[in-house]
């Protein structure tokens, strides 16, 4: 499996993806290597709307049910590269991850439990949004955007990002309970209010893997739906190169880049650059936090920290909810995967203190550095490219452990 990407490191950006269906959106992969393809699990938006960001591997097919070897980095792989081994076996019990994505994924529940008997990971078992943090054993609830079971019309790219949510939580935190909360569309108005329910219903961790482009009236947005002291906001900083989304660009929440991850001949055993599809920049409207202090934007800087994120060297995952032809065992990327790795290491150090960002800030030296890679142009600043010390497309850097969260 790993020999695939030490393959991919020396290649240059390339692909475009033909024959799309409409839901999707037909673009170059972003930093993609050589005979890599990729597509967008959802399409582009309107103002107003966001975008899931996962990128599905078109060049690997998939296997239904248990498979020998599925291709792409397993728990075991995320676990090691993020020093949090020793932590998922026992941390996290009793904790709850809510997962917030648009419209409905009807196989969520049984595809998480095929992910996590391939890797060894006992069953999530079934129960309700209500109960879910008084469950002795790790839970699946799910909940329609207001906290009731009135589901939303499924939709297959929404399905596979949901899929990538569920596993990356169950990767790195196999003891936390999982809260799927589904927003009846992909408006942020929407999406928000299910961040809300996930909060009221007792989610420790939030974690979104979209967003949108920036508008005035987010500097209001952002009170209304982000601004939950004392549970980890989670939020994929975008896959479209230099620039900023919403709700990345809330300081009530933790913005999360995007890195390639190879393994290495190093004591880590891994090392990461900066993926170029990462989002990252200056914030058009949102104030800059109190405990941001890079001196290259007047206002919010996006991002906080990051986790694995390019195609190229992506994550295996489960859905058997068939989408443009691709079902079963599939391989993603997409800053989609590094926001619930994030949310889940928040979990797994059990979220005290959080308002924001605030506590990896607090605790940067207890982060992997990101030294190297661009994003885009911005003149070679550290808003698009990696540098020792924070930087806009990985920010303090990728866990190392769980200390800084």
């Amino acid at each position: 499996m790993r020999s695939l990407y030490g393959l991919a490191a020396a290649a240059a950006l390339v692909t475009l993806v033909t024959g799309m269906a409409q839901s999707a959106t037909a673009a170059p992969t972003p930093g993609a290597a050589a005979g890599v393809h990729a597509q967008r699990s959802c399409a582009a938006t309107a103002p107003g709307a966001a975008a899931c960001q996962a990128w599905v591997r078109t060049d690997i097919v998939g296997k239904q049910g248990l498979a020998a070897t599925p291709s792409g980095y397993g728990p075991t792989d995320l676990r090691s590269a993020y020093n949090v081994a020793s932590l998922s076996g026992s941390a996290g019990a009793g904790r709850t991850i809510a997962i917030v994505d648009a419209y409905d994924d009807p196989t969520a529940f049984a595809d998480v439990n095929v992910y996590r008997a391939q890797y060894g990971i006992p069953a999530l078992a079934s129960c309700s949004p209500s109960s879910i943090n008084s469950s002795t054993t790790a839970c699946f609830a799910k909940s329609d955007q207001n906290g009731g079971t009135t589901y939303p019309k499924k939709n297959g790219g929404w399905a596979q990002e949901i899929s990538l949510d569920v596993d990356m939580a169950s990767a790195i935190c196999p003891k936390c309970n999982i809260l799927l909360v589904e927003a009846s569309s992909s408006s942020l108005v929407n999406l928000g209010t299910s961040v809300n329910t996930a909060v009221r219903l007792g989610a420790e961790v939030v974690s979104n893997s979209y967003g949108g482009t920036e508008y005035s009236g987010e500097t209001s947005d952002e009170n209304t739906y982000y601004n939950h002291p004392g549970v980890a906001i989670t939020v994929s900083s975008g896959d479209a190169g230099y620039g900023v989304e919403f709700p990345a660009a809330s300081k009530y929440v933790t913005a999360v880049g995007g890195t390639s991850l190879r393994t290495a001949s190093t004591a880590r055993g891994w090392s990461e650059t900066v993926w170029s599809g990462a989002g990252s920049g200056c914030s058009k409207y949102v104030g800059k936090p109190s405990w941001q202090t890079d001196t290259g934007c007047s206002k919010r800087t996006v991002a906080d920290v990051s986790a694995v994120a390019d195609p190229a060297t992506g994550v295996a995952v489960y859905d058997s909810t068939a989408y443009q032809g691709l079902s079963g065992w599939l391989v993603f990327g997409g800053t989609s995967v590094a926001a619930p790795v994030v949310g889940s290491v928040y979990a797994l150090n059990g979220v005290s203190g959080v308002n924001g960002a605030n506590t990896v800030y607090a605790n940067a030296g207890s982060l992997y550095d990101v030294t190297s890679g661009s994003n885009g142009s911005c003149g070679g600043s550290y808003l698009c490219t990696g540098k020792t010390g924070y930087d806009g497309p990985t920010g303090l850097g990728t866990p190392n452990g769980a200390t800084a969260f």
